[in-house]
């Protein structure tokens, strides 16, 4: 009884007293408590003393899960029958499926293929304004659409500040007053700048730096989705240090399906010595820390981040590029040897249509890539220009035109030699592409043992075509290929290589596709004992052919099979005795 009146009559002290006793610990304390209480009051946490918040926008992506309907969830779709004229008149305009794509909405949801550590991140509560620009020439309707309406979807709204398309000299009438209306009223942070005449991606690319105003550029390809919160990875590293470019994983968009995959979970760029884009392995501390940002020595170079200052401190793309063509190289190299970083962001993914074909004609009379890649080797890669111009003599031939204000750039940036670059960024790349070529292991014509008069016949096939024909041996370029050091095998000087995706047909098919240097599936091995090419590390299938339908796939190795039997032009015995001990690929 006397407990209660003491109760009764202190119990405001008390009270009181508790209060402020939790008011001086959430003051002073920096426990997950307190960290709790400030993100449900403000989305922010304190990681080390600094402020970081969740980005991701969980309302947009319950009512994305809502979605039904064609390529939802990034899914391969198909057309309905009876459009296959429609499919096939846009084909020829724009090198992919356009008509699916008009099938499929333009805010679709995707599935989300990010490194699962993706999902808990957290960003810079104080991130920069970012622009958008998006150069396109004749692009198609819904394509185009896509890729800014899934950048405006999928970004903090008071991050992205604009969208900037730039029309390079379209003729398709709906791209005119038409794309104007329609963003007027459906995206309205979108605008289109519009050029007099053609003057090409990179020439595109800059006419919209100039008219951004946000504090960070984010150049885009006018047929790209935007994926789960792909914008805060890009702005991060850029707040941290302003020389800081910042790349996407860039993932594919099926040219035929519209299925929207991975391409790779992870590789650095790089170049061969023909200016072919290539890739290199993520080094063991970068896939130890995924994912983590890690340096990369080049750019794809459609889609990428970096700060308006200093991409104007670079004096933006060299203006004498025309159309397109080495801009990658020439932005990626200025940016390392002129005391900036390079890093790709693998939490944040976009998704690009790698056309089937490119269905535009050439807007030049001459070769202005050879003029681009010239002018590029000549201001920024020193001594080392001479192993492009080994394998590309003619180059030397080209003009470059005035390059002193490039040079400028270099100088008053007081830019880094390309030696450094090649033995601090790059280091490794010289190992899986050399300065020097080493031979090829056989070359020439491949005949058939079983039928001397039959080759392998190319036919001028480019990527993604299906190699699949013998013809009668002749001279020409169509019936050379080489099995080169890196045990790939290939028509003669092409970038397309011989790949087998699926063995489970009992005659798989033979693709050509861009060369990876010989590794899974588009690794070969001339068997010289038994005149059989052996495919893969097993080598347990092999070349095969049909003579009779002139049919060339790959089937179980059956060594008393004449089929399976064949006769290069020439072959590097030497070599082939050391085959398992020459590794020049990564």
């Amino acid at each position: 009884m006397r407990l209660r009146r003491l109760w009764v009559r202190h119990q405001g002290k008390v009270l009181m007293l508790a209060l402020l006793a939790m008011i001086l610990i959430l003051a002073t304390s920096s426990t997950p408590l307190r960290d709790m209480i400030k993100r449900e009051e403000e989305g922010v946490v304190l990681v080390d003393g600094v402020k970081k918040r969740d980005y991701h926008d969980y309302e947009y992506l319950k009512k994305e899960q809502k979605q039904t309907g064609t390529g939802e969830v990034g899914a391969a779709a198909s057309l309905p029958s009876g459009l296959e004229k429609e499919k096939d008149e846009l084909y020829k305009v724009n090198g992919f499926n356009a008509r699916l794509s008009d099938e499929i909405a333009l805010n679709r949801s995707l599935k989300d293929i990010r490194h699962p550590k993706c999902k808990d991140k957290l960003y810079l509560t104080s991130l920069p304004t970012a622009a958008v620009v998006v150069p396109f020439h004749n692009e198609h309707w819904t394509t185009l659409l896509r890729t800014a309406t899934s950048a405006y979807n999928r970004s903090p709204k008071h991050l992205l500040k604009e969208i900037i398309l730039v029309d390079d000299a379209s003729t398709k009438e709906f791209l005119g007053k038409q794309l104007d209306t329609y963003l007027a009223k459906h995206l309205p942070i979108a605008r289109v700048v519009r050029l007099p005449e053609r003057w090409g991606l990179i020439r595109a690319r800059l006419e919209g730096a100039k008219h951004a105003t946000a504090d960070v550029l984010i150049f885009l390809d006018s047929h790209t989705e935007c994926a789960t919160n792909w914008l805060p990875p890009l702005l991060d590293p850029i707040k941290r240090d302003y020389k800081t470019a910042v790349c996407p994983f860039i993932d594919v968009i099926d040219f035929e399906t519209f299925e929207y995959r991975a391409q790779d979970e992870g590789r650095r760029g790089a170049f061969d010595w023909e200016f072919y884009y290539k890739r290199l392995p993520v080094l063991p501390e970068d896939e130890k820390n995924m994912p983590e940002p890690f340096k990369s020595p080049v750019m794809a170079g459609g889609l990428f981040a970096i700060s308006s200052k200093f991409f104007w401190e670079l004096g933006g793309y060299d203006p004498g590029l025309d159309i397109w063509g080495g801009e990658q190289y020439e932005l990626s190299f200025k940016i390392w040897q002129c005391h900036g970083i390079m890093v790709d962001a693998p939490c944040s993914r976009i998704g690009h249509i790698y056309r089937k074909f490119a269905p535009f004609p050439n807007p030049r009379k001459d070769n202005f890539v050879a003029r681009n890649y010239r002018r590029v080797a000549e201001v920024w890669m020193d001594e080392y220009k001479q192993y492009l111009y080994m394998r590309q003599p003619g180059w030397l031939q080209v003009d470059t035109g005035d390059i002193s204000e490039q040079r400028a750039v270099r100088e008053r940036n007081k830019c880094k030699p390309f030696k450094w670059f090649m033995e601090n960024v790059a280091f490794d790349l010289a190992k899986h592409y050399p300065l020097v070529e080493p031979p090829d292991y056989c070359n020439g014509t491949i005949k058939s043992v079983a039928e001397p008069s039959l080759c392998v016949d190319s036919k001028y096939k480019g990527q993604f075509d299906r190699l699949d024909s013998l013809g009668t041996c002749g001279d020409t370029s169509q019936f050379k290929f080489q099995l080169t050091a890196y045990k790939d095998l290939r028509p003669l000087k092409s970038h397309n290589c011989f790949d087998v995706p699926d063995l489970k047909q009992e005659r798989a098919p033979v693709l050509l596709f861009g060369c990876h240097k010989g590794l899974g599936n588009q690794m070969w091995k001339y068997d010289l004992k038994h005149q059989m090419i052996r495919f893969g590390s097993y080598g347990s299938h092999c070349l095969d052919a049909s003579v009779s339908n002139k049919e060339v796939f790959v089937a179980q190795c059956d060594t008393s099979s004449a089929t399976q039997r064949w006769q290069w032009s020439y072959v590097n015995e030497e070599r082939l005795r050391d085959y398992d001990n020459l590794d020049p690929k990564p």
